[in-house]
């Protein structure tokens, strides 16, 4: 098997809340589909992401328990950008839209700067970038 592409689908509530709140972070609504939309795609450079309204994926409610989860019951998933200093600059423009940020941008043990950022849907994004020590 040689996979040539990976595209997770967020299960959301309201699609155009979503196609609004992934464009305050720089990505863009690429398509959508259904009158009204009922899926479609956002993208940032090479990457989309797929959103599907109210289907396709968990979204809220319970999750597993573990000691650094933080029950959103929602899909997680590392966004990984050129450098600290870009991540620190997302950190910023996310606070500025008065998103919900869950941990701020942290320098890891394991060589990577990172901060989580909470879709409003309870999926949550490890926005980060490698700090070449680990």
């Amino acid at each position: 098997m040689d996979v040539a592409c990976l595209t997770p689908i967020l299960n959301v509530s309201d699609m155009a809340a979503s196609f609004a709140w992934f464009e305050k972070l720089g990505w863009k609504k690429l398509w959508d589909w259904g009158t009204p939309p009922t899926f479609g795609a956002v993208g940032s450079g090479k990457v989309e992401i797929f959103l599907c309204l109210g289907a396709q994926g968990s979204r809220g409610g319970p999750a597993p328990r573990h000691a650094d989860n933080d029950d959103t019951g929602g899909v997680w998933m590392s966004w990984f950008l050129n450098s600290p200093a870009d991540v620190d600059a997302a950190h910023a423009l996310a606070v500025s839209h008065g998103m919900t940020v869950t941990q701020p941008p942290t320098d890891e043990p394991w060589g990577v700067r990172e901060f989580h950022l909470r879709h409003p849907d309870g999926h949550t994004f490890r926005v980060g970038a490698g700090t070449g020590s680990a």
